[in-house]
């Protein structure tokens, strides 16, 4: 049996899957499994780095604790161009409008490409002075620049493979990005040592060494993904002809992606406004949070994986017009989800030091990192209720919505409780306000999903004459992203 039809037989292909008709259990499934692999490969190049750099030194693996949260902002600001091809190509595709699907993509690679190599520029120039703000000790500061040079310089490469899993995953398929992902990391884990340590002919060059093996990985990604989405025999295809900047069609692609990335944004800058607040404290309470969030990323992909599948199931019903099967798929969802996480919150629970162990031989860090784990695995469930309602939000147009669940979740409530926190319990204070803000995250995503405002949105639609007789195309999502 080849390897395809070994994939076939546990995998459906996108011509297999009708995610506008039938029940809605087994097509949610099928989507969301090859991204929950996808997810979990994702994740393996951070696993991969901080656990050579744990063996490298405590003060490497502490770098890359303010280098980790750097990356997640970096990217997050273009997330949203991602983000809106998808969104455009789903509700394209679930209309059955190929051409425009087409155009959207082709439009979306184009203009993410250009804003991340603007992007990797300007960050390359001010990347230590922000390091600097966030407070990173003088034997930090250095490594965790050499890293975080050389990833603004290779961002063009990361965003462009994350535009081919967006664009793929808006069109149904799933299982290309996984395969693509596969690759990469296998390639990505094996340079890492050679890099990092200086093994056989390579010079040792510490957590650069890391950032290099990572982009070089992503690079090569992105051309083998570029490559597949012009041929277009999987998924969809983005033609050449159609890549020329086309500044009214950029106006689109914001309106959803401004929105977008606020969201993604504001989840990085949490992260590094928590971060300052864990500065306050020792290298072993650095290195403990960075292991901490790394662990998060990776039992956390199942939630992310339910939200990226029920926001594609979602956009291609509300272009077929059938919003009832939506908000079906999106409860469904957020059950599944939920009990999927909590199941996964008593493991991590039962086995926190073993977890920690896993990425430091330092007792301290292995204490430390451990009590943040079993003080926020009880709410792990909860984050999958957000995480699968702000997904359909989002398949509906309704991005500034999932924005406003995330800054409300991640700004309003945990900053606030966690400075207050560390000042009266010390870290232990830090790790509750993740608990507390998964706990009220959770019912404002579910509140106000009841509403209902999201199912006005169709992006394949003209709406007629907007404000002052200019005719608003919904195609340019004008009115998807106000509730």
């Amino acid at each position: 049996m080849s390897v395809r039809e070994r994939l076939s037989s546990v995998f459906k292909g996108q011509e297999e899957l009708n995610l506008t008709e039938g029940p809605i259990a087994k097509p949610l499934f099928f989507l969301s499994l090859p991204i929950v692999i996808t997810n979990l490969l994702q994740v393996t190049y951070n696993l991969a780095d901080t656990f050579w750099l744990g063996q490298y030194s405590t003060v490497a693996l502490a770098a890359i604790t303010f280098g980790f949260p750097l990356v997640f902002l970096l990217i997050s600001l273009g997330l949203g161009l991602s983000v809106a091809g998808s969104v455009l190509v789903a509700q394209y595709t679930g209309a059955d409008e190929p051409e425009e699907a087409q155009y959207a993509a082709s439009q979306t690679v184009t203009f993410a490409l250009l804003f991340s190599a603007l992007l990797g520029v300007t960050g390359f120039f001010v990347i230590e002075d922000f390091l600097g703000l966030l407070g990173a000790s003088p034997a930090v500061l250095p490594p965790a620049t050499s890293y975080m040079e050389v990833i603004t310089l290779g961002l063009p490469f990361m965003f462009g493979f994350f535009v081919f899993i967006a664009l793929m995953r808006g069109s149904g398929d799933t299982i290309t990005p996984m395969l693509v992902m596969l690759g990469t990391v296998i390639l990505n884990v094996a340079l890492d040592p050679f890099l990092i340590f200086g093994w056989g002919p390579f010079p040792e060059l510490g957590v650069q060494g890391a950032a290099i093996a990572t982009v070089f990985s992503r690079g090569l990604a992105m051309f083998v993904g570029v490559g597949i989405m012009i041929g277009g025999r999987r998924g969809i295809e983005i033609n050449v002809r159609d890549m020329f900047p086309d500044l009214s069609y950029a106006r689109r692609l914001l309106r959803i992606g401004v929105p977008a990335s606020i969201e993604g944004t504001g989840r990085a800058l949490s992260v590094n406004l928590l971060l300052v607040i864990v500065a306050t404290f020792s290298v072993t309470v650095e290195a403990a949070f960075g292991v901490g969030i790394r662990v998060f990323s990776l039992i956390f992909m199942p939630a992310i994986a339910v939200d990226r599948g029920v926001e594609t199931m979602t956009g291609q019903n509300i272009g077929a017009g059938k919003p009832d099967r939506a908000a079906t798929a999106n409860h469904f969802a957020a059950k599944a989800s939920f009990l999927l996480l909590a199941v996964l919150g008593v493991v991590i629970f039962a086995v926190a030091p073993a977890v920690m162990s896993a990425f430091s031989d330092d007792p301290a860090v292995v204490a430390e990192g451990a009590n943040f784990l079993r003080i926020v695995a009880p709410t792990f469930g909860l984050i999958g209720v957000v995480r699968a309602y702000s997904g359909g939000f989002r398949g509906a147009g309704k991005v500034m919505t999932a924005a406003g669940i995330s800054i409300l979740m991640l700004g309003v409530i945990r900053l606030p409780v966690a400075w207050i926190g560390a000042q009266t319990y010390g870290p232990s204070g830090i790790w509750a306000a993740f608990s507390i803000s998964n706990v009220l995250a959770a019912a404002i995503a579910y509140l106000w999903f009841k509403r209902g405002t999201w199912r006005e949105a169709d992006l394949t639609e003209d709406e007629g004459e907007g404000e002052g007789g200019e005719e608003t195309d919904l195609g340019s999502p004008a009115a998807a992203t106000d509730d």
